[in-house]
């Protein structure tokens, strides 16, 4: 894809402390007008990014920019340019769900009131119920829905869904993907479950330990790795592009980056899914 990133981070790194890095040497293009799913274990750095990349945060060291400009959460314009949705969905319990666009449609000049009401007339939740009275998900559809009335360029979600049930999962989801649809949008999306981000992404960053181990499109991702079968073989992490071994009684598993067929006729090669190909890099241990 051509055209100024959507993000665009170098060298950028977030100290908390004296010691403890949330992030370290993050350097990476995040496309526009794709969806981006953000993966990594606990501690990660996975918020940190997130924060530090809307201007939430200031980095210790290296730089973010926002479609070629530094992001400044501080001033109208940058606000106007980002939604931010965070884990907990964060309303005001005792503000109806009316209240809440007309709070969000006074602070954000181009918020679009009417959709607001429409998408959540959709979804059947009533504008006189208190947030704090409503499901997980229905608070989790009206943040998403405060958020994309902003009309944003990038919508950033933090673990949106993480404490919901299947069918309200699929629900947001959906809700998402259609917005994409409708509109010019860059969509940041951290999540724990891999499935989910292999259905709805077409970009992944994976972090771990506050470091960037693999990022690039999805497709690309899964044709450039493949998974070798073959006799056990302790040699077998000698293999070009070695990721990842496991040794079975009779069988060796070698995930490796490269696309090229096996040389040795006994070694079979295997399609990669992305839970496979994230879990053997979250698994690898950190280099230098």
């Amino acid at each position: 894809m051509t055209g100024e990133p959507a993000l665009r981070a170098t060298g950028l790194g977030k100290r908390y402390g004296r010691r403890a890095w949330g992030l370290r040497d993050c350097t990476l293009d995040l496309p526009a007008g794709r969806i981006i799913g953000l993966v990594g274990g606990n501690g990660a750095g996975k918020t940190t990014l997130l924060q530090l990349a809307i201007g939430l945060l200031r980095p210790t060291e290296g730089s973010v920019s926002m479609f070629g400009r530094p992001m400044r959460m501080d001033r109208p314009d940058g606000l106007a340019q980002v939604g931010f949705v965070a884990q907990d969905h964060p309303l005001y319990r005792g503000f109806t769900v009316a209240d809440m666009l007309r709070y969000g449609a006074a602070m954000n000049p181009r918020f679009d009131l009417v959709e607001a009401r429409h998408r959540l007339g959709e979804l059947d939740i009533p504008l006189d119920r208190r947030t704090g009275a409503l499901s997980g998900g229905q608070q989790a559809q009206v943040a998403l829905s405060l958020a994309l009335a902003k009309r944003p360029r990038l919508l950033v979600l933090d673990e949106p869904v993480a404490s919901l049930d299947p069918l309200a999962r699929r629900d947001v989801m959906r809700m998402l993907v259609t917005a994409v649809a409708e509109r010019d949008l860059t969509v940041l999306l951290s999540s724990h479950v891999v499935a989910e981000l292999e259905r709805l992404c077409d970009h992944l960053v994976l972090l771990h330990r506050g470091r960037v181990r693999l990022t690039g499109d999805i497709e690309d991702l899964l044709a450039e790795h493949q998974l070798l079968t073959g006799p056990r073989s302790d040699a077998a992490a000698g293999l070009p592009g070695v990721i990842a071994v496991t040794h079975g009684r009779r069988h060796s598993n070698v995930l490796v980056r490269q696309s090229a067929a096996p040389t040795h006729p006994r070694w079979q090669a295997h399609p990669v899914s992305l839970e496979d190909l994230v879990l053997a890099y979250l698994e690898r241990p950190l280099e230098g």
